[in-house]
């Protein structure tokens, strides 16, 4: 059996992935080096510097592949590194229509780095797939979409946008961090590549920065090669070790972090002192039925704001949570709380969060894969 025939939870383990050739190691080992032993000039064994290609590196590369249902990854490193190459197949002139509630640094990428340059890129509500027309003309060259959407937990119809896509002939990227491949395969449904901040599901123990992109053409993959061997913002060998090990357990770490999610966010929900609640597990939630179709389960993210609160009360909630950690990042096995007003969308000016709701009174969690009931009196101890 090839190991493209099997199942998710085997690719996690198994997927693109064989015994090492030197000593048939189990595990990809760490190729420590910068540089490779040439037996006459252009000689070698398929691998000549390590910014151009690392044999750890490679193997990570073949997972992300193979867990998106992709044909090539390309590891970086980080996930704004990631997005960074992608932005780089445009000319100035060019414009993207963008989910307009993504996450901080990519906003920030987007508005102080590459508008520089000529690129135009339009924020917009895409819930409703339709609305993304208006704001297409003849420069339109991509789409960029996160779901579920980093803060508001929003849902965008991958298929429905992907036709637009196809209709007029742009590029379509899906951030799918929040969602993980275990979750949703944008690939699947029609996106032409995958970006993943792999710092956070994927590498699953917050000890690693690295970023990945998958795609299933080899003419869009040797362009995206082309970029990340001419501007170097590789994975290292270690770092790509390391997302490696944590790609292996992905599939029992996001069962357990749906599952705490989901009595989190019921909690929260009936709790006196919470105003709202987002999640998409929710079925009053805009998109509920969309999230159900695309997706396995509904993720490990929350995010809510207290009841008739101010800035003072959400600081003081926050900073009086013990068992969540109010840190940056997301997705470890760890539970983590953030203030994305002042912490993951910070780079974004105030007036332009309130639009989409990322107000300073909002919380964010990361639900980790401790014991639900810990996780539920900590919340509570620090509502009361």
């Amino acid at each position: 059996m090839g190991t493209k025939d099997l199942k998710f939870n085997s690719k996690t383990i198994h997927g693109g992935q064989y015994p090492d050739k030197a000593y048939g190691a189990v595990m990809p080992p760490i190729y420590q080096t910068s540089t490779y032993a040439q037996t006459t000039p252009g000689g070698h064994k398929g691998f000549v510097y390590s910014r151009s290609a690392n044999p750890t590196r490679s193997a990570l590369e073949n997972a992300l592949a193979s867990i998106e249902n992709g044909q090539y990854g390309l590891a970086f490193a980080s996930g704004l590194a990631a997005i960074d190459a992608v932005i780089k197949l445009l000319n100035p002139g060019d414009e993207v229509v963008c989910t307009n509630d993504l996450y901080g640094g990519s906003y920030r990428l987007f508005k102080r780095i590459f508008s520089k340059y000529g690129i135009v890129f339009h924020f917009v509500d895409m819930q409703v797939p339709g609305n993304l027309e208006h704001y297409i003309n003849k420069r339109t060259k991509l789409i960029w979409v996160e779901t579920p959407t980093n803060p508001m937990m929003k849902i965008i119809d991958i298929k429905a946008v992907a036709a637009i896509a196809k209709k007029y002939q742009m590029l379509f990227v899906v951030d799918n961090t929040f969602a993980t491949p275990y979750l949703q395969q944008p690939l699947d449904l029609g996106a032409d590549i995958v970006m993943h901040s792999a710092t956070k599901y994927l590498g699953g123990h917050s000890d690693v920065v690295a970023g990945g992109l998958i795609v299933k053409g080899k003419a869009l993959a040797d362009r995206l090669y082309f970029i990340q061997n001419a501007s170097g913002a590789v994975c290292g060998p270690m770092d790509s070790f390391l997302v490696l090990r944590g790609i292996k357990t992905l599939h029992v770490r996001m069962q357990r972090h749906c599952e705490n999610a989901s009595y989190v966010a019921n909690y929260l929900n009936k709790h006196p002192k919470i105003q709202h609640v987002y999640w998409p597990g929710f079925k009053d939630h805009q998109n509920h039925d969309i999230a159900k179709e695309q997706m396995k389960e509904f993720g490990g993210m929350i995010s809510f704001i207290p009841k008739g609160s101010n800035i003072d009360e959400t600081i003081r909630i926050v900073e009086k949570l013990k068992l969540f950690t109010l840190a940056e990042s997301l997705g470890g096995v760890e539970s983590l709380v953030g203030h994305p007003a002042s912490m993951s969308h910070a780079g974004i000016p105030k007036e332009e969060r309130e639009k989409v709701g990322v107000l300073d009174e909002l919380i964010r969690l990361s639900v980790g894969i401790e014991d639900k009931d810990d996780l539920l009196a900590d919340l509570e101890q620090a509502l009361m």
